[in-house]
C-alpha cells in the first residue's frame, strides 16, 4: 500500500508516534482502515475498496487485507490503542477522570464490556473486552483485570471516579473499589438488603422517598453481611420512571446524582458505535476476537474525530460544519463533517489537539433540550439521615 491521502498520512503519523509498535504492516492496514471507516461511515470490509489507495488492481485482494487484520493473532490490540489515549488525556493529571464501566450488546450474541473516559458530553473508549456472552450481565471475575490494567495506567492520576450501573453493583466490585485509591457512583437494584438504615436490615425497595423527594443516608452497610459501608443517596425524580439508589464513598449529596448522571454518557458512545456514526452492527464478523480488532478501528476513529471536533471548536471553526447558532452537533461529528470536508473540499487538516477537559460550550440540539436537560431534576424536599451502627 501507498500513501497517499493526507488523513492516512496522519493517522499513520500518530500511530508510529505514539504507538512504537514493532509490525509496520499492522500500522499502516490500522491506517488504512481508520480512514475508510471515516470517510465511509461504515463498518463493511467489502465497501472499502473505494477509500484506499493500494496497488492491488481487485477489491477481493483488498478486502482480505482487513480480514487478514482483524484475525491475525499477532495484532495487539492494546499496545496498538493505549498509547493515544494516554496521550489525549495526557494534561489531565490535575483533574478528576471520570470512567464509565458499561456493557453493550451485539446481535444478542457477544457482550463488550466498556471502559470509557468521560469527555466533552460522550465518552471515549478507553479500554473494551468482548465476550462471546448473551446476557449483558457480567461477573466480576470477566472485568477485574481490565480495572487492574487501568489502575495501573492511571496510577499518576490521583483522582479518579468510577460509575456504573446496576449491573455492576456487586459485593465484589464494591470491595475491589474500597481497596483501591478510586471513588465511586454505582447504582443500586432494589432488592440489595440495607443495614443500619432501619433498627432491622431491610430490602432498598421499601425506602424509596415520595416523588420530588431525596434522602441521604450516612454510613449504611450493604447486601446479606452488611460488611461493605458506604452512603447512599435515594432520589425518586418526578418523571423519572425508577428511583435512583447511588450508593458512594463521599459524602452523600445531590452531586452524588449528578455525577452518577455522567454515566449516561456512554450510551451516546455506544449509539454512535453501532449507529449512529460507524454502524459496527453492520459488520459480518462474528468471532468475539476479530470483534475486539475490528473495535480498535472504531475506537481509534472516535478519538481521533473527537480530538479533530474540540480542535474545530477552539480554532472557531465550527459554524463551518454545525448550522447551529450555538453547538449542536457532537465534538465527534463535527470532527466527522470537518474531516470528510478535508477529503472533498479541501479543508485544512489541523494536527488534533489532546482532548479538553473542560466543555467550552454544552450540545444542544434546540432549546427545549436545553430546558430539559437543567431543569430534568427538581426536589421538593431533601433529607439527611445519620444511620444506627450495627
Amino acid at each position: 500500500m501507498s500513501t497517499s491521502t493526507p488523513l492516512y498520512n496522519q493517522l499513520l503519523s500518530l500511530l508510529s508516534q505514539h504507538s512504537q509498535y514493532r509490525d509496520w504492516r499492522h500500522l499502516k492496514v490500522l491506517a488504512w482502515m481508520v480512514n475508510a471507516l471515516i470517510c465511509s461511515g461504515k463498518i463493511n470490509l467489502s465497501e472499502w475498496e473505494s477509500y484506499v489507495v493500494s496497488h492491488a488492481t481487485k477489491a477481493q485482494s483488498i478486502e482480505r487485507r482487513w480480514q487478514r487484520f482483524v484475525r491475525n493473532r499477532r495484532v495487539k490490540v492494546r499496545s496498538l490503542y493505549i498509547p493515544l489515549v494516554m496521550a489525549a488525556i495526557n494534561d489531565w493529571t490535575n483533574q478528576r477522570v471520570y470512567l464509565a464501566l458499561d456493557t453493550t450488546m451485539l446481535w444478542n450474541q457477544f457482550c463488550i464490556i466498556h471502559l470509557s473516559v468521560v469527555c466533552g458530553g460522550r465518552a471515549i473508549p478507553f479500554l473494551w473486552k468482548v465476550l462471546a456472552h448473551k446476557s449483558s450481565t457480567v461477573a466480576f471475575s470477566e472485568y477485574k483485570l481490565m480495572l487492574r490494567l487501568a489502575q495501573r495506567l492511571l496510577s499518576n492520576y490521583p483522582d479518579i471516579m468510577l460509575l456504573a450501573d446496576r449491573g455492576f453493583a456487586n459485593h465484589q466490585l464494591t470491595e475491589w473499589l474500597q481497596n483501591s485509591n478510586w471513588h465511586y457512583c454505582l447504582r443500586l437494584p432494589c432488592d440489595v438488603t440495607l443495614h443500619g438504615a432501619r433498627r432491622h436490615p431491610i430490602e432498598l425497595k421499601y425506602l424509596y422517598p415520595p416523588k420530588s423527594e431525596a434522602v441521604l443516608y450516612h454510613h449504611v452497610g450493604l447486601w446479606l453481611d452488611g460488611e461493605i459501608r458506604c452512603n447512599i443517596v435515594l432520589a425518586n425524580v418526578k418523571g423519572v420512571k425508577e428511583p435512583w439508589a447511588v450508593i458512594a464513598d463521599e459524602e452523600p449529596s445531590l452531586q452524588t446524582l449528578w455525577q452518577y448522571g455522567l454515566h449516561f454518557r456512554v450510551e451516546e458512545l455506544f449509539l454512535d458505535s453501532k449507529s449512529g456514526a460507524f454502524q459496527l452492527e453492520a459488520s459480518k464478523i462474528r468471532d468475539s476476537q476479530s470483534l475486539e480488532r475490528l473495535y480498535l478501528v472504531v475506537a481509534v476513529a472516535l478519538l481521533f474525530a473527537t480530538a479533530h471536533g474540540m480542535t474545530i471548536q477552539l480554532n472557531g471553526l465550527r459554524t463551518q460544519v454545525d448550522p447551529h447558532w450555538k453547538r449542536g452537533l457532537s465534538y465527534l461529528k463535527i470532527g466527522l463533517r470537518w474531516l470528510k470536508g478535508v477529503i472533498h473540499k479541501g479543508r485544512t487538516l489541523f494536527s488534533p489537539l489532546a482532548l479538553s477537559y473542560q466543555d467550552t460550550q454544552p450540545c444542544f440540539a434546540s432549546q427545549k433540550a436545553k430546558r430539559d436537560y437543567y431543569d430534568a431534576i427538581w426536589f421538593s424536599r431533601i433529607r439527611e439521615i445519620k444511620c444506627h451502627s450495627c
